[in-house]
């Protein structure tokens, strides 16, 4: 039996750039799993093992791993920083139980550190900080701890100082043993030795320790009381105060270092152990039924009750499909059979191995607290709930936002369509956040994803890992429509052709929703001039003809439909007599509500050095954009802006020239708005003559 209190299921997660995979590097390599540091630079990286991966110096898929640290098993999974692969964080935070955050010495907290942020804070993982790349220009420890506090309104427990900063960075004092660590210049994480707290840091040490200890007593009492009275805890007592405001999002241990120099990780490894909780210690997931109602059953980390375990993560690599799951109650072994709670179908478990990024170890059972990857199954997809045949539940689902930007994509020669479609479909299941669609009329294949960094990927992917050869459309932004205008009207249906004919009367009201409400039915008939079973059909028809609006073919947002009134027939009435009038109703009366075309608004988060911020926030102005804010640091400036999705093609090459490759920016989908008129007759009319030429 395992003693799931030395288990630490992390994350490590960050903007791009701060250091996230050389971190994991030297985490796998201090541990003992890796006996030669790869780097990213050199695209020798352990957890980037993809081809675009080595090349970009990016992380595109989460990769899992697992080492020990004084008799701990670390589950680590290495996630993506790129705002296009958030998914990618998000999912994986799902099943995680704790986190290392990583901040860069001289950035700060960057954009995408806050998206990731609030995906944490919503998923109630517990973190402590790193701050990275002290030894890089321009580094300055205490300033990204007043940006933690500022800007992602967290509470850092600043747990140790740096000794020295950029070129002279040698070492850290640990406050609460007041000692410093120093390393040699060897770069051998191991090469350092403990020593007193350097004379010209006494003072400043013993004001954050006092700090340190104040804040860590409010969670006990009694340690309060006695401190109050002027006796200092002991340093398990301290040690325990720590944990509990840890696990309890009170405040975030904060440690620093360089993780490229190899200086200060191993604090942070002990800190994993000493202040991350273990599987028993988070809050147990909630179960739902088969419909989706919270039964009030919580999965208990528990190897001896019913199974429950997520798929967070499906990998094609050449062995077949990869099926990562976190345990979250109950055991698995090889051979057993589980069913999928989403599809209602048992999947049976093949072989069970521990993945090292791409290296696997088999295993014959897995249990409560584990991550794992399972070869062999068929159906199951992110986010599925795996059960006990005989004790069904499901996890919560996990829910991905819809894709904003859509590109038309044709293999070169006939012969690639079928393995195109192989490819894709093994796409779709690795990556929720993409979606693969047919167009009806032209029969072109579309892909839908979150920005163009994705889809520029996926292509790559097809071209090198599938060897399909394609052309590319150009990229295409996913409008909607919507309605500005309350009409109330009538439609029958009536046909007779000998026999029982059709006939179905509504009397309706169709006008604009709130705000991101979608599509909304209601009736208000009295009497039985419709009877009850009739409406979800009539509900059936309206619903399905919102897929595509009156002006551009575009699905139609914020629409409310009311049943008011209508007439049936004894016997020509049926449902689906009632469905085709209110398809009819739809296209009867939705061309005279004031259809409007809606524009996707992307978030912008754009990151520029002082002398050209004038024309950063120029451009952003004839992009259409509206300017939030803009925050000035010590090595540029922050502009925030809310800028159209279609203005933003190509961006990256503008600001790149703009800054002379300096400037930084990321975005993701904010909300639809209403598009300026000649944007939309622009758009119409290209959707006209796709129309046309079909």
């Amino acid at each position: 039996m395992t003693d799931l209190s030395k288990y630490r299921n992390i994350g490590i997660f960050a903007h791009v750039d701060a250091g996230k995979t050389t971190t994991t590097e030297r985490i796998l390599s201090l541990t003992g799993k890796i006996h030669r540091i790869g780097e990213v630079h050199d695209g020798e990286a352990t957890t980037d093992f993809m081809d675009q991966e080595r090349e970009r110096g990016i992380t595109i898929q989460s990769a899992a791993t697992s080492c020990f640290w004084d008799d701990h098993r670390f589950n680590i999974i290495d996630t993506p920083g790129h705002v296009d692969f958030t998914i990618e964080v998000y999912r994986s935070l799902k099943v995680l139980d704790g986190g290392i955050g990583v901040f860069c010495g001289s950035g700060g907290v960057e954009p995408q550190s806050e998206t990731n942020w609030r995906y944490a804070n919503d998923s109630e993982v517990a973190r402590i900080i790193f701050v990275n790349k002290l030894d890089r220009m321009g580094a300055d420890f205490y300033r990204v701890v007043d940006q933690v506090e500022n800007i992602l309104a967290a509470n850092a427990l600043v747990m140790v100082l740096p000794i020295g900063i950029e070129d002279d960075f040698r070492g850290v004092v640990d406050l609460l043993t007041r000692k410093a660590w120093i390393w040699d210049e060897s770069g051998d994480p191991t090469k350092y030795h403990i020593e007193d707290v350097p004379a010209d840091m006494v003072d400043q040490v013993e004001k954050y320790r006092e700090k340190l200890i104040e804040t860590a007593v409010e969670q006990d009492d009694d340690a309060m009381e006695k401190y109050l009275e002027g006796e200092e805890p002991d340093m398990d007592t301290i040690k325990a105060c720590i944990r509990k405001g840890t696990i309890n999002l009170d405040f975030f241990p904060t440690y620093c270092g360089s993780a490229f120099k190899n200086k200060g990780v191993q604090l942070v490894l002990n800190a994993v152990i000493d202040y991350l909780p273990s599987p028993t210690e988070v809050k147990p997931q909630p179960e739902v039924d088969l419909e989706g109602n919270e039964t009030g059953q919580f999965a208990i980390v528990d190897p001896n009750r019913p199974l429950r375990a997520l798929a967070f993560k499906i990998m094609d690599d050449r062995y077949g499909a990869l099926t990562f799951i976190r345990i979250y109650s109950g055991k698995i072994a090889k051979g057993d059979n589980v069913l999928n709670t989403f599809t209602g179908k048992t999947e049976r478990i093949g072989r069970i191995v521990e993945m090292h990024a791409e290296s696997r170890n088999e295993l014959n059972a897995a249990q409560a607290g584990d991550i794992v990857a399972v070869l062999g199954m068929k159906n199951v997809q992110t986010g599925h709930t795996l059960a006990d045949e005989k004790n069904p539940a499901t996890l919560e689902p996990m829910v991905f936002p819809d894709p904003v930007i859509s590109m038309a994509v044709a293999p070169k020669d006939k012969s690639g369509s079928e393995k195109m479609g192989i490819a894709l479909g093994k796409m779709v299941a690795e990556d929720p956040s993409f979606r693969v669609e047919t167009d009806e009329d032209s029969g072109e294949t579309i892909l839908k994803g979150m920005g163009e960094l994705h889809l520029d990927i996926k292509v790559d992917i097809l071209r090198r890992t599938h060897n399909v050869d394609v052309t590319v459309g150009k990229p295409q932004v996913a409008y909607r429509e919507t309605i500005t205008q309350r009409v109330e009207d009538s439609y029958t249906h009536k046909k007779q052709t000998g026999g029982s004919g059709q006939f179905g009367k509504i009397d309706y009201v169709i006008e604009p929703g709130e705000s991101n409400s979608g599509y909304q039915f209601e009736s208000k008939v009295t009497g039985g001039n419709v009877p009850r079973e009739f409406w979800p059909a009539i509900d059936k028809g309206f619903r399905d003809m919102m897929e595509e609006g009156v002006l551009a073919g575009y699905p139609c947002l914020d629409v409310k439909v009311s049943l008011m009134d209508g007439a049936f027939h004894a016997v020509d009435s049926s449902a689906v007599a009632f469905e085709i009038a209110a398809k009819a109703a739809y296209r009867q009366s939705m061309p005279k509500a004031g259809p409007q075309l809606l524009e996707p608004i992307m978030k912008v988060d754009v990151f520029t050095p002082d002398d050209h911020v004038g024309d950063v926030i120029g451009d952003l102005n004839r992009r259409r954009g509206m300017i939030k804010s803009q925050d000035s640091g010590p090595t540029g400036v922050r502009v925030k802006a809310d800028v159209p999705l279609g203005e933003m093609f190509g961006y990256i090459g503008d600001l790149r020239t703009m800054t002379s490759g300096r400037g930084q920016f990321s975005m993701e989908f904010d909300h639809y708005a209403h598009c300026p008129k000649n944007i939309a007759d622009v758009v119409i009319a290209e959707a006209k003559e796709r129309k046309a030429k079909k």
